[in-house]
C-alpha cells in the first residue's frame, strides 16, 4: 500500500511540475525575444543579455518551481513513471505558444496533444512501484555497478564531442545538437536528482543522509549538469521554434532517462511482460503525439500558406496575360 501511495504522490507532483515547466518555456521565450529586441547579443549567438530581462527571470522562477515539484516527484516514484508525464508540459507549452506567441497549433497538433495525454495515462496505470531504498548508500551502490558506469562514460564523451566539435560548426543550423547535449546530461541529472531527493526524504523521516559524502557528491553533480542543460536549452529556445524545441527535447530526454533508469534502478525486474508491453505502448503513443506536433508545426504558417497559393496566383496572372494578348491580336 505504501508503494501505491508513493506513486500517487509522485504523479500529483509530476503533473504540477509539467504545468509550471510548460508555462516557463513561453515566458522565457518572450523574455529572450525582448532581450534580443534591445540590441544585445542573442542567446543563440552566445550572448547573455537576457539575464537583464525581468520576463526571462519570471520564466526562470516558474521553471524552478516546476523543477522543484519534479524533484520531489522523483523521491516518491520511479523515473519510468515520472519522466513520461513530462509530456503534459508539451501540451501546456503548445497551447500557450498558440495563444501568446502566435505559433499556431494546427488541428493535427491538437490530436498530438491528445495522444500524449492518452500515452501518459497508460504509463501511469501500469508503472512499476518504487523499489525500497533504506539509505543513499543503496543508490551509490547502484550507481557504482559496471553497467551504469559504462553508460555514464559514453554520455560524458558524447557531450564533450558535441560541445567542442559540433556546436561551433553546426549549432545554429541543427537543433538536435543543442537538444542532444541537454538530453544526454539530463538523463544523468535525473539519476542524481533521484538520489538527492531520496536523501532528503529519508532525512526528513529522521534518518540523516547528509552525513555521507556521497550525498554531497550527488548534489554537486546535479548543480553542474543543471547549469549545463540550462545554457544549451536557452540557445535552442532562442534559435528555434518553441513548438519544435519542446517536443523534440521531451522525446530525447525521456528516452535517454528511461534507458538510464533501467540500467541503474532496474525498474522492470519485477514486472510482468504484459505490464512492460503496455508501458512501451504508452510511451510509443506519446512519441507519436510529439511527432504529430513536430510535423504539423508549419501547417498554420502564413509563409507555407502563401507558398501553396502562389502557383495558383501565377496561373491566374498567366491566364489574364494570354487573354490580353489575344485581344490585342484580334484588334
Amino acid at each position: 500500500m505504501r508503494g501505491i501511495s508513493d506513486n500517487v504522490h509522485g504523479v500529483i507532483l509530476a503533473i504540477s511540475s509539467s504545468i509550471f515547466i510548460g508555462a516557463s518555456f513561453i515566458i522565457k521565450k518572450k523574455g529572450l525575444k525582448k532581450a534580443g529586441a534591445t540590441g544585445g547579443t542573442r542567446a543563440g549567438s552566445g550572448g547573455h543579455s537576457y539575464l537583464l530581462e525581468p520576463m526571462w527571470w519570471a520564466g526562470m522562477l516558474t521553471m524552478i518551481v516546476g523543477e522543484g515539484a519534479n524533484f520531489a516527484a522523483y523521491a516518491y516514484a520511479p523515473a519510468i513513471l515520472v519522466t513520461p508525464l513530462g509530456a503534459l508540459s508539451i501540451i501546456v507549452s503548445a497551447v500557450l505558444a498558440h495563444f501568446i506567441l502566435k505559433e499556431r497549433l494546427h488541428m493535427f497538433g491538437i490530436v498530438g496533444c491528445v495522444l500524449c495525454l492518452v500515452g501518459s495515462i497508460s504509463i501511469v496505470l501500469h508503472a512499476p512501484l518504487e523499489r525500497k531504498i533504506e539509505s543513499v548508500m543503496d543508490v551509490w551502490h547502484l550507481a557504482s555497478e559496471a553497467g551504469f558506469i559504462i553508460y555514464t562514460c559514453v554520455v560524458v564523451v558524447a557531450v564533450l564531442v558535441l560541445i567542442f566539435r559540433f556546436v561551433p560548426k553546426y549549432g545554429q543550423r541543427y537543433m538536435v545538437i543543442y537538444i542532444g547535449i541537454c538530453s544526454l546530461t539530463g538523463s544523468l541529472t535525473v539519476m542524481g536528482v533521484k538520489a538527492v531527493g531520496i536523501a532528503l526524504k529519508l532525512t526528513f523521516e529522521g534518518k540523516n543522509q547528509f552525513k555521507y559524502y556521497q550525498t554531497w557528491l550527488f548534489t554537486v553533480f546535479v548543480i553542474i549538469f543543471c547549469l549545463l542543460q540550462l545554457n544549451y536549452l536557452n540557445k535552442a529556445l532562442d534559435t528555434f521554434n518553441t513548438a519544435v524545441v519542446s517536443p523534440v527535447y521531451y522525446v530525447m530526454f525521456t528516452t535517454l532517462t528511461i534507458l538510464a533508469s533501467m540500467i541503474m534502478f532496474k525498474d522492470w525486474d519485477h514486472q510482468t511482460a504484459t505490464q512492460i508491453i503496455t508501458e512501451l505502448c504508452g510511451f510509443v503513443t506519446i512519441l507519436s503525439g510529439t511527432f504529430l506536433l513536430h510535423k504539423t508545426k508549419d501547417l498554420g504558417n502564413s509563409q507555407s500558406t502563401n507558398a501553396i497559393l502562389l502557383p495558383k496566383n501565377k496561373d491566374i496572372e498567366s491566364k489574364a496575360t494570354n487573354e490580353n494578348s489575344k485581344e490585342i491580336i484580334e484588334v
